[in-house]
């Protein structure tokens, strides 16, 4: 269950993050692998360097997506904390010392790496910037009611966020995985 979760709200966050640097352009002239894909600037994220900096684009999906990654890391007070330290335990209490010491070995090993994207996205430098044939584009909708058109609005980027159904959908998977510490049984 804490893989499933986790692993649900890795997924909706990365697409998440994909889809909110639509109005960013990536301007690294360094990244070999970023310059060669082809749908650079219109796809969500491919790459790690793709995260570079992202706390400073979105802070909020940053620090959600960092929860999530430190629960597949196992810290605790973390989802992730609790169902390595059951396997683990289950593990030593019949007699396997051996697996259990290669599984907590591998998991030192994927934390490197872990950390690693982790590093990226609060330390490192961001190469984005706001496209500015998007900056200055405004977006015309129009607001209905029982088929009666109510009025006409005007949209800027900075008026364009998140839908609530997906914010709540985040933010419900990060608290489970946060707050799993209350009460922490199988």
């Amino acid at each position: 269950m804490q893989y499933s979760i986790s692993n649900l709200n890795a997924f909706i966050l990365l697409v998440t993050i994909g889809f909110s640097l639509f109005y960013y352009v990536n301007d690294s002239k360094d990244d070999k692998e970023f310059n060669k894909l082809i749908d650079k600037n219109l796809s969500p994220i491919q790459l790690i360097s793709q995260l570079k900096g992202y706390f400073f684009v979105n802070p909020v999906l940053a620090l959600s997506l960092t929860i999530t990654i430190f629960s597949f890391v196992g810290i605790p007070p973390l989802i992730g904390f609790f169902a390595k330290q059951m396997v683990l335990s289950a593990a030593l209490d019949n007699g396997y010392i051996f697996i259990t010491l290669v599984a907590i070995l591998t998991s030192v090993i994927s934390a490197v790496y872990y950390l690693a994207i982790v590093k990226q996205i609060f330390f490192d430098k961001s190469d984005y910037k706001v496209n500015i044939m998007l900056m200055y584009c405004r977006y015309f909708g129009n607001i209905f009611y029982k088929n009666t058109h109510v009025k006409q609005v005007i949209y800027k980027i900075e008026h364009i966020i998140l839908s609530s159904s997906l914010t709540i959908t985040i933010s419900i998977l990060t608290l489970v995985i946060l707050l799993f510490i209350l009460n922490p049984q199988e």
